[in-house]
């Protein structure tokens, strides 16, 4: 692996950093505080080349590389998670899964407006009853011969209000567990769909998250993506991808949350020097330094297996896993380092905590992410 990133790496990741520091640090404590959807910022990034980034310009897409996905993740990150989940999201769930298991039909019709910005994905897999075990789907898809009918619930759904196209998992065979799940397209508007009120969350509270509900939705039989059965797998793949963008996401946080640190023990005087000199302070710091330094090998290793085509999932496991640990323990400490004032939303790293902590949670919990990685080495 060469970490000497290319000219448009370098160019991706200065502008994602321009973006993030100049225009999302603005208004970043009251969206947090009001829960306001970042509306003109995601307009921005459409207009930056950010939304569908990785999509082939064939369907309107940037035609980027995976680390240069990453960089540009984890620069927005530092800044503000909730607009790196939406842009996480849409790229590595809603835009690859269309482009890399739908048809070409379905890629002009839906890929294209999400690549360019026009639509926003979401991905709709958790259910009240079926969290961490994905296989209990009970959201089902009726086969009526030339559509389906759609009922159930989802929950926890980035973007489920703003999202204009949905990738839906359901159960269409019952008597086949997981072999009877297939993925679906589905169009926000469509008749026989609500949403439950706005999640109040601890953190990432600019996100639009939402519960779905689907009440005999009737979805296009051409709207089915892949074979019969195979939503399962569908799902897993692009969970495997997903997680690389979670990663991402947890290391910015942590390299937010450390250079925030950095620079107030650089500041801060006590006993008549500054703070950095305490040794308390400083391997703090050390050991902040160090374990950011860490996951961000993984992180990128993972993201270059990818771009590389080479199995990835072992490894973007350890890089969620791993970066998701040290983002919470990187913004639990630059609080403590902040002393009072990191108790205050002044000084953004109470919020870095709170964003922190859901990386451990979604696209997979660390639980679930260390038997992925323990079932991956038995097997070798």
């Amino acid at each position: 692996m060469d970490y000497k990133f290319t000219e448009e790496q370098e160019m991706i990741r200065q502008s994602a950093r321009d973006f993030a520091q100049r225009e999302l640090l603005t208004d970043v404590l009251e969206r947090d505080a009001k829960g306001i959807y970042p509306a003109q910022h995601i307009l921005r990034l459409a207009e930056l080349g950010f939304l569908g980034m990785t999509v082939d310009p064939l369907w309107g897409g940037g035609g980027m590389d995976n680390i240069s996905y990453v960089l540009a993740i984890e620069e927005i990150s530092k800044c503000d998670a909730s607009v790196a989940v939406i842009l996480a999201v849409h790229n590595s769930l809603g835009c690859y899964g269309i482009e890399h298991f739908g048809n070409d039909t379905q890629k002009e019709k839906y890929l294209r407006p999400l690549a360019t910005g026009e639509k926003i994905g979401a991905f709709l897999l958790s259910e009240p009853e079926a969290g961490s075990d994905a296989t209990m789907q009970r959201t089902t898809a009726v086969d009526m011969g030339d559509h389906y009918i759609l009922n159930g619930t989802k929950n926890w759904i980035t973007s489920a209000d703003k999202g204009s196209i949905y990738l839906v998992m359901a159960q269409t065979s019952p008597e086949l567990k997981h072999k009877g799940i297939n993925a679906f397209i589905v169009e926000r508007n469509l008749p026989g769909i609500s949403l439950g009120p706005h999640e109040d969350k601890m953190g990432m509270r600019s996100s639009d998250t939402h519960s779905v509900m689907f009440t005999d939705v009737r979805v296009p039989k051409e709207n089915r993506i892949g074979e019969h059965g195979a939503g399962f797998k569908i799902a897993m793949k692009l969970l495997e991808g997903g997680r690389i963008g979670i990663a991402a996401q947890a290391l910015g946080i942590a390299e937010g949350a450390y250079e925030r640190a950095l620079r107030y023990a650089k500041e801060r005087k006590s006993f008549g020097t500054e703070i950095i000199n305490h040794q308390a302070i400083s391997f703090k710091l050390a050991n902040m330094a160090t374990r950011v330094e860490a996951a961000r090998h993984l992180v990128y290793k993972s993201a270059w297996l990818k771009d590389n085509h080479l199995p990835y999932g072992k490894e973007s496991a350890m890089a969620k896993y791993y970066a998701a640990e040290t983002a919470m323990y990187v913004t639990t400490e630059a609080v403590q380092i902040h002393g009072g004032y990191g108790y205050v939303k002044e000084y953004h790293v109470e919020r870095l905590m709170r964003e922190a902590k859901v990386t451990q949670i979604y696209e997979g919990t660390s639980e679930i992410q260390q038997i992925v990685i323990s079932r991956a080495i038995a097997s070798e």
